[in-house]
């Protein structure tokens, strides 16, 4: 028996041509074919999308918008190589993501994705220096040299006098811009972010947005966020939707 929690089916348009970290005509960075993920359950076959195909520039920011329980976290974490499609194909640049090892997943994580979540996931008995270069030292980094990044990353999230305080004697607003930098200190290709925003208010959620903002131009990143919110999804160069098992594209100012 199958059910579906969406029908199958994706649009998608071109994007519009963008500069790359060079200064060059941008390629896309990621690439999604015909992408199904489902789920065995006590029921039957659980299909949460099927055909999705599309692509993601180098220096797009790129929202992904939809109900809750349209698949957004789920595509979100295939595109990071956190899980798996159950068919269809990903690449990151020349990376295929679905014929990677466990090791070679976790090594392509390390070094080219960086992530943020809605829940900081701090580190609470560590510094924010060192929950910064964690993922650095995790990879066989120098402490000498990951300590140097980690404390140039928390400068560019405006935190350089709070690199020495633990999580809990940080703000909301704080830990999130800490999160940010730990994703960012491995200077990866691309940045994923599910509902970075989700736990803060609204005067702290646009402080932390605009920094996002700041750093994907300045850094030229490729950027896709996941989120409820339409206000920051219509600040995004393209918005596309998962509602249904279809991906449409929507222009931003129509969000």
């Amino acid at each position: 028996m199958e059910f579906h929690a969406a029908a199958s089916g994706t649009t998608s348009a071109a994007p519009a041509a963008t500069l790359n970290r060079s200064g060059e005509v941008a390629h896309p960075l990621l690439k999604v074919s015909n992408l199904r993920k489902e789920y065995v359950t006590g029921r039957g076959r659980l299909v949460l999308f099927d055909g999705l195909s599309f692509t993601v520039s180098e220096g797009e920011m790129l929202a992904i918008v939809g109900e809750s329980g349209a698949g957004k976290s789920t595509l979100l974490h295939i595109l990071g190589a956190l899980d798996g499609a159950t068919s269809g194909d990903v690449y990151c640049a020349t990376t295929h993501l679905n014929t990677l090892t466990t090791n070679q997943a976790a090594s392509f994580r390390n070094r080219e994705v960086g992530y943020v979540w809605q829940f900081h996931y701090l580190l609470p008995e560590f510094t924010a220096e060192e929950n910064v270069a964690m993922p650095l030292l995790a990879r066989g980094e120098a402490r000498s040299t990951a300590f140097v990044k980690a404390r140039k990353w928390l400068t560019e999230v405006e935190l350089a006098d709070r690199g020495d305080h633990r999580a809990g004697e940080l703000s909301g607003g704080e830990q999130q811009r800490v999160s940010l930098a730990r994703a960012l200190v491995t200077e990866p290709k691309l940045l994923l972010a599910d509902e970075p925003t989700g736990d803060l208010d609204g005067r702290t959620a646009e402080v932390v947005f605009k920094l996002v903002e700041k750093l994907h131009s300045e850094h030229r990143l490729t950027s896709v966020l996941v989120t409820h919110n339409l206000n920051l999804a219509r600040r995004c160069s393209r918005v596309l939707r998962l509602t249904k098992g279809h991906m449409e594209e929507l222009a931003p100012a129509s969000v």
